[in-house]
């Protein structure tokens, strides 16, 4: 692909310091192709996107694409993952993640209309990204080229991007001191690089956080919300009903004020290497939570267990770039089975990072206090006990007594 020629190259665009130089470059590399920028607005904010159009087209873009995909990534992106609670590694609330494959997805759509012959991206060779978009896009577009600079180009570090951009007069956000490698979406918000690179530095969070404070920063006061679940899908907060972009977007808000959601995180990319980033996912961190509390009076012992190692594998998935294929789908049926019942409203009461629960109330409701009470009852015969304990312990039993012949 070095040599090849090309007549239109589409670009997934952000104007963040990689893909801005990259049209210039492109331009330059590939003598007489057109760049067409296509940009995902996925929720990274007013502020990431104004000005996007003119700076592409100034910088030698043929036009540029901003497609709204916020509605989008939440209901067939974030929604399955929500319902199936999953994570990564146990913490990790998949932020980034969500959007790959969509953004793929969407670039292949505008590849075929465009008549493109390449699509580019801006993601480095030592990260997840390059994995979510290229495999995104072979399951829509399995022949097309994927050009890919940062394999290959002489610009192989963020100074370097910094100095190609003053050169060429291209504008930039950002500045050497405060050249965090970020990643916002409607869900949450990453940060990367400088000083985060060590984990023996702790974070400067003051200076980071944008959605939100530390616990030590946070309101002195509990705020009290309420979340009501429809089949696992969060539809009201507190008490009026509302689309999931709006309770997400309500919930960043109430959970960055409160120091909910903060996560630093040492995580296993999916080349092989370690990473160390910082993550902040209010909204998400409170939804997680409401949605487990609620799954543990709605789901039977068997199907709660079971539903654990589904939580992590399709956490697996999702993080390691196989949203397209037969077994994350096979989960979701799974998992939309599980939510049937996932019905009812959790309250939670947050105060400086911490989420307490208030009460958990449900229609499906398994916990029955009678049986479960310390009382007297006439539901539950204790007298029972004694059988199932000595045909459960069968085993143990004939296992012992053969130890002590």
């Amino acid at each position: 692909m070095e040599n090849k020629k090309y007549k239109k190259i589409l670009l997934a665009y952000s104007g963040g310091l990689d893909t801005s130089v990259m049209i210039p470059y492109l331009k330059e590399k590939y003598e007489g192709a057109e760049v067409i920028a296509v940009c995902a607005d996925v929720g990274q904010g007013d502020n990431e996107l104004e000005g996007l159009e003119e700076k592409a087209l100034k910088t030698g873009a043929k036009k540029l694409y901003i497609l709204d995909l916020k509605e989008e990534l939440v209901n067939d992106y974030i929604l399955p993952a929500i319902k199936a609670g999953a994570k990564y590694e146990g913490q990790y609330l998949l932020g980034t993640p969500f959007s790959r494959p969509l953004i793929a997805k969407k670039l292949t759509e505008i590849a075929q209309k465009e008549k493109a012959d390449a699509i580019c991206h801006g993601c480095t060779g030592k990260g997840n990204d390059q994995v979510r978009f290229e495999l995104g896009i072979k399951a829509f577009m399995p022949d097309i080229d994927v050009l890919v600079p940062w394999r290959n180009w002489e610009l192989n570090s963020r100074e370097k991007e910094i100095e190609y951009a003053e050169k060429h007069n291209i504008p930039l956000k950002i500045k050497r001191e405060t050249n965090y490698s970020k990643d916002k979406n409607v869900w949450h918000l990453s940060h990367e690089g400088l000083d985060l690179e060590n984990p023996a530095n702790e974070p400067n969070y003051d200076k980071i956080l944008e959605m939100g404070v530390t616990p030590m920063k946070a309101k002195d006061e509990v705020t009290k919300v309420s979340i009501y679940f429809e089949k696992g899908v969060p539809v009201k907060l507190n008490g009026k009903k509302e689309s999931l972009l709006k309770i997400i977007q309500k919930l960043n808000v109430i959970g960055g004020e409160n120091g909910i959601g903060i996560l630093d995180l040492v995580e296993n990319r999916l080349v092989g290497m370690k990473s160390r980033g910082v993550y902040e996912t209010p909204g998400g961190t409170i939804i997680y939570k409401a949605h487990e509390l609620l799954e543990t009076i709605c789901l039977d012992k068997d199907t709660q267990h079971f539903k654990y190692g589904i939580s992590q594998k399709f956490g697996e998935l999702l993080y390691d770039a196989k949203w397209f294929t037969p077994l994350r789908e096979a989960l979701s049926s799974f998992v939309d089975k599980t939510q049937e019942t996932v019905t009812g409203e959790v309250k939670l009461k947050l105060y400086k990072g911490n989420i307490m629960v208030e009460s958990i109330s449900s229609p499906y409701s398994l916990y029955s206090e009678q049986i479960a009470s310390f009382g007297e009852d006439d539901t539950f015969d204790q007298t029972d006990a004694a059988g199932f304990i000595n045909l459960y312990g069968l085993q143990i039993k004939t296992k012992a007594k053969l130890n002590n012949k």
